[in-house]
């Protein structure tokens, strides 16, 4: 009876001090932030003012940024959805010829992205790119800076936002009933009414939801208009770090931030009620095993497989000239040609022993690493309180926790910023604008949600009559976590530590506004040597960062998705 008492109170206190804490850091900067921002936009001096709308509006550049981002956002939901549908039917539906090996090259974006990516297809097609050279070579009087503007933005773009369709449109296709279409076969269905009126039909619902995360990509991008964008082409993103940059427009910043969390948490609330009104009901339980089908038209099956291995060549491109240049010397580099007497390891040799190499991949692996390992650990505890005590307080704990999802990485980033440049009671008086502290914070906040949303599922998904039978044996609380249920959540777990520090490895959204100036982190080094005035040196390193984070990248996927189990987990 002691014991049991004893064990209660603990339990108690320990509630009562994980409570505080989370009180703590909700408040610190989950809210406060967030209102500070608005207050300091419309109550500069005390009272409420209309006059950072009336700067925006009277702002040329800033009108024009938000033009260009919601033309950019409508065109690529077209011409993603386009090709994002064409390469799953390539690879799941129709019976094509090398479709594993088209399958590798579309899946490249999985372990391809942001920044590393950019920088891939701006050394094709850039003015100083290979593809750009061989071409002007041909054709003297091309423009060597034609990839540049919204074409580049778009192009760019289009492939590298697929990633989402060979994740979830993939399993959608191969979710449909085979008896469905042997049925119309046997009806005379042709191959193109049975596309047409069974196959899409039920990727509608998941193909409503890709469109609406489409858009707000195109709306928040920041990457590709940064770096193709051009003087003539920016985006909302773009402009609120210019906007940032300097204390007289910072109000145009923070209002622009304003303005993509808005419209963040409108296309979030399109995407719920699509939910609510049971869109994903409409795929079929798997009840035969679909068979790819064949196209008979022969010029039909012909034009299908030329585009098939066209985008598949866009695809691979990229990654095959940065591993390739990555062991190439800067006069390779610079010229934009391949020879074997150029080749050689120096840049890998430079990374493992230079320290200005070095010093920016380490930076972001012990932030990648810290918030991985931070973050799993406490949504850890979160979503195991959130699953035993089922009650309207940790229903808003929860809720409260999804903030981040609702606000854009830039405006999270702002309100850090505005609030924290100065002494609050909050924060002990301690000033974190400018410190190292600020950032891993940031990157905290932004893996909550998705952390938390995976942990929780993967408790529910155990089976609670382990755990009474721990306890029916005496066993007490903690031992109960950690020897029944954490090692039936671990596989989970480790999977989604692997996803987090990867993502942020050459992240570069939050960072460019939270770095500090003497320790730069991956994505900013990244950026900086995408610049036309980087030095060669520099560029030659971004090959062997992207290669190093393409490698790191492949690893965890394969780790997460890989294995069956895993995948199970996940998914």
């Amino acid at each position: 009876m002691n014991k049991f008492f004893k064990d209660h109170v603990q339990n108690k206190l320990s509630l009562w001090i994980v409570g505080i804490i989370l009180a703590w850091f909700i408040i610190a900067f989950l809210i406060v932030p967030n209102v500070n921002i608005l207050y300091t936009t419309f109550f500069a001096d005390g009272a409420f003012s209309l006059e950072p709308f009336q700067k925006l509006l009277s702002s040329e550049r800033a009108m024009k940024s938000l033009l260009n981002s919601f033309l950019l956002g409508i065109t690529l939901v077209v011409t993603v959805n386009i090709v994002g549908v064409f390469i799953v039917l390539v690879t799941d539906y129709f019976d094509i010829k090398g479709a594993k090996v088209l399958k590798l090259g579309y899946f490249t974006t999985m372990i391809y992205g942001g920044l590393i990516l950019v920088f891939g297809y701006q050394f094709i097609y850039g003015n100083s790119g290979f593809l750009t050279k061989f071409l002007v070579g041909i054709f003297p009087n091309m423009n060597p800076d034609w990839f540049i503007g919204y074409p580049a933005v778009v192009f760019v773009m289009t492939f590298a936002c697929t990633t989402n369709h060979i994740l979830f449109l993939s399993n959608a296709i191969r979710g449909i009933d085979y008896q469905t279409i042997e049925a119309a076969k046997n009806m005379g269905a042709s191959p193109w009414k049975i596309l047409t009126k069974i196959v899409f039909p039920i990727l509608k619902p998941i193909l409503t939801t890709l469109s609406v995360l489409l858009f707000a990509s195109g709306l928040g991008a920041m990457s590709a208009p940064l770096i193709l964008g051009g003087k003539d082409y920016q985006t909302i993103s773009p402009m609120i770090l210019t906007f940032a940059n300097s204390m007289s427009s910072r109000d145009l910043a923070a209002l622009l931030a304003i303005f993509l969390g808005i419209t963040q948490i409108a296309l979030l609330y399109v995407i719920t009620r699509s939910e609510k009104k049971g869109f994903y009901m409409s795929i079929s339980k798997v009840k035969t095993k679909i068979v790819k089908q064949k196209i008979t038209n022969k010029f039909a099956n012909f034009i299908v497989h030329f585009f098939a291995y066209v985008l598949f060549i866009i695809y691979v491109l990229p990654v095959g000239t940065v591993i390739l240049f990555s062991f190439t010397d800067t006069y390779s580099i610079s010229t934009g040609t391949l020879s074997l007497e150029h080749f050689t390891l120096e840049h890998y040799m430079r990374i493992l022993t230079d320290v200005s190499a070095y010093k920016p991949f380490m930076i972001s692996f012990i932030y990648s690493g810290l918030t991985a390992i931070i973050v799993v650990a406490a949504m850890l505890l979160i979503a195991r309180l959130i699953h035993k005590y089922n009650n309207k307080l940790t229903t808003s704990l929860e809720y409260l926790l999804h903030i981040p999802w609702l606000i854009p990485a830039i405006l999270m980033a702002l309100g850090l910023i505005i609030t924290y440049d100065k002494p609050l009671p909050i924060m002990g008086n301690i000033v974190l604008t400018g410190t190292l502290i600020l950032l891993l914070i940031a990157y905290i906040i932004e893996k909550i949600p998705f952390t938390l949303r995976i942990l929780k599922a993967a408790y529910y998904s155990f089976d609670s009559s382990l755990e009474d039978a721990a306890k029916n044996l005496g066993a007490r609380t903690t031992y109960t976590f950690i020897r029944v249920i954490l090692p039936i959540v671990l596989p989970t777990t480790m999977a989604i530590l692997a996803l987090n520090f990867n993502s942020l490895l050459a992240e570069y959204d939050l960072t460019v506004f939270l770095y500090h100036p003497l320790f730069q982190p991956l994505g900013i080094v990244i950026r900086n040597s995408t610049d036309p005035t980087a030095s060669v040196d520099a560029r030659a390193m971004n090959f062997v960062y992207s290669v190093i984070l393409m490698c790191i990248s492949a690893t965890v996927i394969y780790f997460v998705y890989g294995r069956g189990s895993n995948k199970k987990n996940i998914l």
